[in-house]
């Protein structure tokens, strides 16, 4: 499926665009000018698409957030950050990891250095995890980044080359650290965020919490099945997930989050 860049939004999708982006700190010039750069959709994209979409500005804004966050604490660790790409999709994509649905959720693919986020994935977020808010949208696209944070790392090869080494097991539990340090970068990038922009209104960390809460394993394999099998966790427990978003939001330090030296998640 081909792609090219997309400017996303435009008439009141642009006004919307330059609120959010307000609401965030960031420079809506500078968002305007070079978003396209980063934000991609299908080169036919569904019908509708040319309308004025609010979710799609908002997602724009914060990746653009995350760029600044992260360019900076690259900065400190004497490294250059190399923002992503991310893709808007609906339905159904084609990345360099695979093929994808939408009910698979947001992924990050290391191959191609995408972020892919079903439009739709934000309805659900709300109707059928119940957490709703922007900042619980936010905390999404952030844990994504902190995927991408991973890549640059080479933390994503390495433990892709443990797991081809393990059991299924083993295997799984090296995907929980992955994640929940993934979890953990979203709480550097709402502290820095913060600290550098005071961003957080009353009920943004509730809001972000609820949704960390809401997709973890134990919480998913409850709903769907009425038991819970630990050994085939992939992203960690509800609690963990908390637990580990929460120590990255009082820290900011990448040293916090190293889930692989923990002896105890």
């Amino acid at each position: 499926m081909g792609r090219r860049p997309t400017l996303v939004g435009g008439g009141l999708g642009t006004i919307v665009l330059v609120l959010v982006a307000l609401y965030f700190g960031v420079d809506p010039t500078f968002l305007l000018q070079d978003v396209a750069t980063n934000i991609e959709q299908p080169a036919a994209p569904p019908p509708g698409a040319g309308e004025p979409d609010p979710a799609a500005d908002f997602i724009s804004v914060v990746l653009a957030d995350t760029e600044d966050g992260w360019t900076e604490v690259f900065a400190e660790e004497g490294r250059r950050y190399e923002a992503p790409t991310l893709v808007l999709f609906t339905g159904y994509v084609t990345s360099a990891c695979g093929n994808a649905q939408a009910a698979m959720g947001p992924f990050y693919c290391p191959a191609d250095r995408k972020a892919y986020i079903d439009l739709s994935f934000y309805q659900d977020l709300r109707d059928r995890f119940n957490a709703p808010g922007d900042f619980a949208q936010a905390y999404v696209i952030a844990h994504e980044i902190g995927h991408h944070v991973q890549n640059l790392l080479g933390l994503s090869a390495r433990v892709q080359q443990a797991r081809q080494r393990a059991s299924e097991v083993e295997g799984n539990a090296l995907s929980v650290r992955l994640e929940l340090q993934a979890d953990c970068l979203a709480g550097i990038w709402a502290h820095r965020a913060d600290r550098t922009r005071q961003i957080l209104e009353d009920g943004d960390i509730d809001e972000a919490l609820t949704a960390a809460s809401a997709i973890g394993d134990d919480r998913l394999q409850q709903q769907s099945r009425g038991y819970v099998t630990p050994d085939s966790f992939t992203h960690g427990s509800a609690e963990q997930r908390v637990r580990w978003f929460r120590r990255g939001l009082a820290s900011g330090e990448l040293d916090a989050c190293d889930t692989f030296a923990a002896g105890s998640l």
